[in-house]
């Protein structure tokens, strides 16, 4: 009587090792196509997000325009300058071609 349960227990202990065993199996597989899944979604992200910055094709031109109101005063040969205001703005355009596009003589 004694013989069969421990007979059992070496069983059902082969048995629970050789499940975890091909479940393991099966992560291992899997891990390829999952890695290959992430990748093609990060690809395609960085895709949807547009081309590179091009240097090479790069143009602009911008307007910058400085106002400001100051009060001097001058006491004792020292002069002292206060800006009260002081306003910057740039206006113009910028435009960049798509990396493709551009050419390198070798």
């Amino acid at each position: 009587m004694f013989i069969s349960l421990k007979n059992r227990k070496g069983q059902s202990t082969l048995e629970y090792a050789i499940l975890i065993a091909i479940v393991v199996g099966a992560l291992i597989t899997m891990q390829i196509y999952v890695k290959r899944g992430i990748q093609g979604k990060l690809r395609s992200a960085s895709d949807d997000i547009g081309g590179q910055f091009s240097p090479g094709l790069t143009t602009s031109e911008y307007n910058y325009t400085t106002e400001y109101e100051s009060q001097e005063t001058v006491k004792d040969l020292v002069t002292t300058t206060d800006v009260i205001t002081q306003t910057q703005s740039k206006s113009g355009w910028e435009k960049v071609e798509v990396l493709e596009d551009e050419w390198w003589p070798e």
